[in-house]
């Protein structure tokens, strides 16, 4: 019979882990390598490409895929930023109260079903809440790569972000500063254009009416379909990496909820950006090529689980593309707004007894088809 050991009358120790960086743990010049890496899978592919209701072509029929010259499917933007934002937030964002604003979000090389992502992220600026003692924000800076020490290495993704952040220590001092951004080369990879490809044939595929001729500037596209959240936020949150607790801890909020927004699991941030990407599809996204540019995007209010999200278009202008006769350039802001009870009231915007909340805003550049070439 085997010894057994004895060790009730030692004490046990207890370690605490602590996940993710607090603000005093920032500093300028600081280099993060993200953990992890994520390839992206044909059930990660289909799960947010449908999840977000996109319709671009490009994104769901690989024949039509192929004849404009991708290798095959391709990851919508709303997709691609997914799979690079998540795996900067165990090391940026664990500890954040909430993501404020996006900068300078640039798309560069195609991410396809098979590829890699790896993404690496240098501080720009560490500064204390002007308010709030125990918050400050945080200025980042990060690059997505896929397929690295391959011959198909590239950078798919460039962007900025500014979170706020929570102290783990009232009493710490900050390494405040800031750095300007590096240069980033990240420009939107297009497909050669092929006079002889006939891509006439398959135009019935995508909207007829949101070909490059058809816009308008100074016009506001409303968009019909809505989509209701559920707690399967969740689930979508944590198949990206995703590890704030914001999102997923309902007992950490219930112990101090004056400290959250609305005291509630709040949705992450990069679902109602998708969604948004997504519910404007067939009416801005179904001929583009692909987004070029984010130049600023924030969250105006929370999304929680119930809320129904809508999406809406302003045009603001639109330009030849300078290199591209076959293409023009699309010059947008996509809002994405939800409807709350607000009994009693009336608003000129929403039904009896409802209010309209904008949930966030992007600026957006897109490289559309031109009728003239493809239909």
């Amino acid at each position: 019979m085997a010894p057994t050991h004895d060790d009730s009358t030692q004490p046990l120790e207890v370690i605490r882990k602590r996940t993710g960086n607090f603000l005093e743990d920032f500093e300028p010049g600081q280099i993060f390598r993200h953990k992890g890496g994520k390839t992206v899978t044909e059930g990660l592919f289909t799960t947010f490409t449908e999840f977000a209701m996109t319709s671009n072509p490009l994104a769901k029929n690989a024949r039509y895929a192929q004849r404009h010259g991708y290798r095959a499917l391709v990851c919508p933007p709303g997709l691609t930023m997914l799979v690079a934002f998540s795996q900067t937030v165990e090391d940026i964002s664990e500890n954040a109260r909430a993501n404020l604003e996006y900068v300078d979000m640039k798309f560069g090389a195609p991410l396809y079903v098979g590829d890699t992502v790896e993404v690496e992220t240098k501080v720009l600026g560490v500064r204390p809440s002007s308010k709030r003692p125990n918050l400050g924000i945080v200025h980042v800076q990060s690059i997505a790569r896929k397929n690295i020490d391959t011959d198909d290495e590239a950078i798919v993704m460039a962007w900025q972000r500014k979170v706020q952040v929570y102290k783990h220590d009232d009493a710490a001092e900050l390494h405040a500063g800031q750095i300007e951004p590096d240069d980033v080369d990240c420009e939107l990879w297009l497909p050669p254009y092929d006079a002889s490809a006939e891509y006439s044939t398959l135009a019935h595929l995508s909207s007829s009416d949101s070909y490059f001729e058809d816009f308008r500037p100074g016009t506001m596209i409303e968009h019909s379909r809505g989509r209701t959240m559920t707690d399967e936020h969740i689930h979508l949150t944590a198949i990206l990496d995703n590890t704030s607790q914001v999102h997923c801890n309902q007992y950490m909020i219930d112990l101090d909820p004056s400290q959250y927004v609305g005291g509630k699991l709040i949705i992450f941030g990069g679902i109602p950006f998708v969604l948004c990407l997504g519910l404007s599809s067939p009416d801005v996204g179904d001929n583009a090529l692909g987004d070029i540019r984010y130049g600023t995007g924030r969250h105006t209010a929370p999304l929680f689980a119930g809320d129904t999200v809508f999406a809406s278009t302003h045009v603001r202008d639109k330009r030849d593309h300078p290199s591209r006769p076959d293409l023009g350039i699309l010059d947008c802001v996509l809002h994405g707004h939800k409807f709350e009870r607000a009994e009693g009231e009336e608003h000129a915007d929403a039904p009896a007894g409802w209010k309209k909340t904008q949930i966030f805003e992007l600026d957006r550049e897109i490289a559309v088809k031109r009728r003239s070439h493809y239909a």
